[in-house]
């Protein structure tokens, strides 16, 4: 059987879809600001449009990258960093919880409306789920965590420490940037559906420039490129 065309009824070209939605998601940009982008190359599409496409295609892009990375790394990721980030929805105080491996490729992406050990169990049991259970987990000192995972059986491997969990902090900087290119979040599934898309479109273009040479950093950033224009092909 074949796959369907995902870009089958759309007057616009693939490539265009594809570029617009990775300057969205990748860049702290707003829908009119790629709109004026597009313009400049010669594109005339609405920011309405922009906004659709990514709706539409922006969760099947970030499914399909990874599924090609959960397979190849799943065995990897010996160590975890687990922090979570604090956002309001309308006023309201939310909580982003991610989970970094030792590399700095974000795992899993969860947004809940309470910090107690319910949500941290939700959390930790929807990544163990997709990513194996890994050998050392590195949290801050909030409770909830170690609630968790003792329950899951987990307690031994927790680690705590000042600055033990830096990787984790770090990793929230990009988000950050693009919350506030947003001008945050009106609704609890947009922010989800946001923060899934925006990982793993991340950890595809994550290439760590700084630790690594000139070369060696434009290969992994070629090969990242055409990862993506690959995307959905068909």
């Amino acid at each position: 059987m074949t796959k369907r065309d995902p870009f089958k009824y759309f007057k616009t070209s693939r490539e265009i879809i594809r570029l617009a939605v990775i300057l969205y998601v990748r860049f702290p940009l707003s829908l009119r600001n790629v709109e004026d982008l597009l313009h400049e190359r010669g594109i005339d599409v609405s920011h309405e449009a922009i906004r659709y496409w990514w709706h539409r295609f922006g969760p099947m892009f970030a499914s399909e990258i990874r599924k090609r990375r959960i397979a190849r790394m799943k065995s990897s990721h010996w160590r975890w960093y687990l922090d979570e980030m604090f956002l309001k929805i309308n006023g309201e105080r939310h909580y982003l919880w991610r989970a970094v491996d030792h590399e700095g490729e974000v795992l899993e992406s969860f947004v809940t409306k309470t910090r107690d050990k319910k949500a941290a169990l939700k959390f930790l049991r929807k990544a163990m789920r997709k990513h194996g259970r890994p050998d050392a987990i590195v949290t801050d000192r909030l409770r909830s965590y170690g609630a968790a995972l003792k329950e899951i059986g987990n307690a031994d491997r927790q680690e705590t420490g000042r600055w033990l969990n830096n990787r984790a902090e770090n990793s929230h900087r990009p988000f950050r940037r693009r919350e506030r290119a947003m001008q945050r979040f009106r609704q609890m599934r947009s922010l989800q559906k946001f923060a899934s898309v925006h990982a793993s479109v991340l950890n595809l273009f994550n290439s760590e420039r700084s630790l690594t040479s000139r070369s060696h950093f434009k290969l992994n950033r070629a090969a990242a490129l055409a990862e993506w224009r690959g995307l959905c092909a068909g």
